[in-house]
């Protein structure tokens, strides 16, 4: 499984893809992940769960689009 996930930072929000949330998270947390380091504290908002890969990373490019946020603000949050 691939997922797509949000995190609520202290300046807006943080839209990823990995095969393995836990560890991905952990690194978020501890400050491993370059993009969040500045930008905690994190919170999980959201994640979905999708089997195909690429169709994972297309989801994850959606969301980064304008229309993505919209969606999210929407929707999701």
């Amino acid at each position: 499984m691939h997922y797509v996930y949000s995190l609520q930072c202290k300046d807006g929000y943080y839209v990823g893809c990995t095969d393995d949330l836990k560890k991905r998270m952990e690194r978020h947390l501890n400050g491993y992940v370059p993009a969040t380091v500045n930008r905690r504290p994190l919170e999980l908002k959201f994640y979905f769960a999708i089997k195909d890969k690429y169709k994972a990373f297309e989801f994850e490019k959606y969301l980064k689009s304008g229309s993505g946020r919209a969606f999210i603000n929407k929707h999701l949050i």
